[in-house]
């Protein structure tokens, strides 16, 4: 069989060959990742946790964004190489469609804590709370999820090891910059981590829209370990079995069911409410 001959390039009129275009960056080791986005950047370049590698940012962000890049970084004491590209260059860094906002941030994924690292962060609270996410794999979700987690005031989040997305720069896009204050904990198995959290004095509520008792009313208090599913077939049988109670939203209106990212948020709502908040600095 007589084999294709290698397709070449015609010269262009008056001139050499054009040069070929440039692909897309190829992506980071898999010790690293691409962060992105003025809210995300600023929260990772400010946690002494995260190991950085590089921030990329477009001539005009760095003008503008000078002085929190500096204030971020002098909060955890550290430096990193801040290196300028124009806009083109910062769309391929973060990938397509990315919000990237003109600044990408080249970094080490985020140690997972652990349970035990998780419970710890709760000592002391007058109000500790875990969100236990079963199932629930969307990336824009979990990440939503977290940044509600994180502006109540929950100690962490709790993760499968499979089910549950892994941290990319879209996570953390949607968290808002979260991910750098919340524990994360990523399990093999719920049912065990849930009997876990038990042991450490952990209220287990699972969020079920089926279930007798509103949440607002069931007066609970102390720790809690918040439990939602997946969009659709919700808690698993035995997740729900695991749960010391099952609570819903009291909803109202024509629509049945919130997204998963919503509902978290109200839950988060109605759980800390009424426990003392510390003013924030002036």
């Amino acid at each position: 069989m007589i084999g294709r001959s290698p397709t070449r390039r015609k010269p262009t009129a008056g001139g050499p060959p054009a040069a070929p275009r440039r692909g897309p960056r190829p992506a980071p080791p898999a010790a690293r990742l691409r962060l992105h986005g003025v809210h995300a950047v600023l929260a990772a370049l400010a946690n002494p946790r995260r190991r950085l590698f590089r921030l990329y940012a477009t001539p005009e962000r760095r003008r503008e964004l000078g002085p929190a890049i500096a204030a971020a970084l002098a909060r955890a004491g550290r430096e990193v190489e801040t290196v300028e590209r124009d806009r083109r260059e910062i769309d391929l860094l973060a990938g397509p469609g990315s919000a990237h906002q003109g600044l990408v941030l080249e970094a080490a994924p985020l140690a997972a804590e652990g349970l035990e690292g998780l419970i710890a962060r709760a000592e002391g609270s007058p109000r500790a709370v875990a969100v236990v996410l079963d199932q629930v794999t969307d990336p824009q979700n979990v990440g939503a999820i977290a940044r509600s987690a994180a502006a109540f005031g929950a100690v962490g989040l709790v993760l499968q090891e499979r089910h549950a997305p892994p941290e990319t720069g879209a996570l953390a896009k949607a968290a808002c910059g979260a991910l750098e204050h919340l524990a994360l904990a990523r399990v093999a198995n719920l049912a065990q981590a849930l009997a876990h959290l038990k042991e450490a004095g952990f209220w287990v509520v699972g969020l079920e829209p089926a279930a007798a008792v509103a949440l607002a009313e069931a007066g609970l208090s102390g720790r809690i370990a918040l439990v939602l599913g997946a969009e659709g077939p919700g808690l698993r049988r035995l997740t729900r079995e695991r749960c010391d109670l099952l609570a819903r939203l009291p909803l109202a209106g024509p629509i049945p069911s919130l997204n998963v990212s919503a509902a978290a948020a109200a839950a988060l709502y109605e759980l800390f409410r009424g426990v003392p908040v510390p003013r924030p600095p002036d």
